[in-house]
């Protein structure tokens, strides 16, 4: 993909600071970007994953939703594909621009990068996994990364595109969320009419050069098998016909993942958002028993998660949906962005190798920046 003429790339520039709420993304394996702008009201705010059902538009969910992470829904006033048609879409942003009510608690999340504190956070995760208490647990972490002065969200953009074909990838700001900007390689449900997707993604290794690795522990071969389980059970629940593929080996930018695929049928595509709610947080980002997992990740990370593993994209009942899990993403504030990823934790799971893969997800963002 190449880049757009240079008053694009400040437009974009601009309403990244501005009262508007838009999104860019580009999905997997295609080559065209797709631009979904809101020009009237603001966005609006859902404080239930159910309240999606019957709904339209671009969706940005948190992992856990709370007053300063709401479930925002960008409508689409604006839908075009293509430079050339963006474009014709630029207008005068002067008396819009604002600074984001999303951009506080940086300071917060500056401190997640240390490698002592996360020791410490996975001693509190390893013990209820070691007595029973859990199956899995998924323990993330922040860094910040200091951004140069002429850093340009749709230049790391375009440039996510290049590097990583195999991704979704997007630039979304509101001012409920701020602004962020992700690769994800994970589903979380895409299809239209009857014919619905989604996939188990875990497990991680990094790649050997341009070898694709292939042999996976036991430890990763029993986090991949513990997230299918869950998906097959929801899917059986609300779908039918159901076809399974995997688990094989994927991948996704420099990393591989074990990867099964769910192909199923949906009698009723109104009700997308109950759907959602029993996906999301699936155990890859979340663990298992899920709820008891969800509480005990809010009450002992060191850091909100807000955006990060929860899920974006677009999402029609009337026509085709690809939401994915917002995973390899950051967070963009003035001067800093900071960066998101975690980690399937198991009771064989050891400290080093944990923050190693955190730090190869990392690299992700490292590298568009």
């Amino acid at each position: 993909m190449n880049l757009p003429d240079k008053n694009i790339i400040q437009w974009i520039h601009a309403l990244t600071h501005s009262t508007y709420s838009f999104a860019l993304y580009r999905l997997p394996w295609t080559d065209e970007c797709i631009f979904i702008l809101q020009t009237n009201g603001k966005v609006k705010k859902l404080d239930d994953i159910s309240g999606l059902n019957g709904k339209r538009g671009f969706v940005i969910a948190p992992f856990r939703l709370s007053d300063n992470c709401p479930l925002v829904i960008i409508q689409p006033d604006v839908l075009v594909t293509g430079w050339e048609e963006i474009q014709k879409v630029t207008f005068p942003l002067e008396g819009s621009t604002v600074s984001s009510t999303a951009t506080c608690h940086l300071m917060d999340n500056q401190s997640a990068g240390n490698l002592e504190e996360y020791q410490e956070t996975f001693q509190q995760f390893i013990h209820p996994l070691k007595d029973g208490t859990f199956q899995k647990l998924v323990l993330s972490r922040t860094e910040s990364q200091t951004l140069d002065e002429h850093f340009s969200p749709l230049k790391a953009f375009v440039n996510a595109c290049n590097s990583y074909p195999r991704m979704m990838i997007y630039l979304c700001h509101t001012p409920a969320t701020g602004t962020w900007i992700g690769s994800t390689p994970e589903i979380l449900l895409s299809g239209h009419e009857k014919e619905w997707h989604t996939v188990a993604l875990a497990g991680t290794m990094p790649m050997q050069g341009i070898t694709i690795p292939d042999t996976w522990s036991e430890k990763n071969k029993e986090e991949q098998a513990m997230v299918a389980d869950y998906i097959r059970n929801i899917i059986k629940k609300y779908g039918g016909k159901m076809e399974e593929k995997g688990p094989y080996t994927a991948r996704a930018g420099q990393l591989v993942h074990l990867k099964t695929d769910f192909h199923f049928q949906l009698k009723e595509t109104r009700a997308l958002g109950a759907l959602l709610k029993e996906l999301h947080p699936t155990p890859a980002v979340c663990g298992l028993p899920k709820a008891e997992a969800y509480t005990f990740i809010h009450r002992h990370e060191k850091h909100e998660r807000k955006y990060y593993s929860g899920f974006i994209g677009w999402l029609d009942p009337d026509g085709q949906t690809d939401l994915y899990v917002n995973l390899r993403c950051m967070e963009i504030h003035p001067g800093k962005a900071v960066l998101y990823a975690g980690g399937g934790i198991l009771p064989s799971s050891e400290t080093a190798s944990e923050w190693d893969e955190t730090n190869e997800k990392m690299k992700t963002m490292k590298n568009i920046i």
